[in-house]
């Protein structure tokens, strides 16, 4: 059997934080990873609409989806909120709803810091 290229190993999150289990690897074939570019790009895209932001094109927004599906599940599991819209991708789910509160939340945060006065 052929090793596992590296390329293919990620690390899962939990709401508790970033962990990764000795020898435990994630693989996920090419369609689903394109499906989960996409739905991160459709995320991203709305995060930055809802906080009001129209910088950047399609990398940012893939950026933003997968930034908000890493702090928007962290923000609900501190408020003790369930995930109302889960997405299995390749087996794997992807937090939809949270995906997008997470990515308006992080550019709001950037708005914030980065205003110029």
């Amino acid at each position: 059997m052929a090793p596992e290229p590296a390329f293919a190993r990620v690390t899962s999150f939990h709401p508790k934080g970033l962990h990764r289990k000795q020898g435990a690897s994630m693989t996920i074939s090419l369609p689903a990873l394109l499906i989960l570019l996409v739905i991160a790009a459709v995320c991203g895209a709305i995060g930055q609409a809802i906080a009001g932001s129209i910088r950047g094109g399609l990398i940012v927004s893939i950026a933003l989806g997968f930034v908000g599906a890493l702090l928007g599940p962290w923000v609900a599991g501190k408020l003790s909120l369930p995930e109302p819209l889960m997405v299995t991708i390749g087996g794997h789910p992807f937090p939809v709803l949270w995906s997008i509160i997470g990515a308006a939340l992080f550019v709001a945060l950037i708005h914030l810091v980065s205003r110029r006065r």
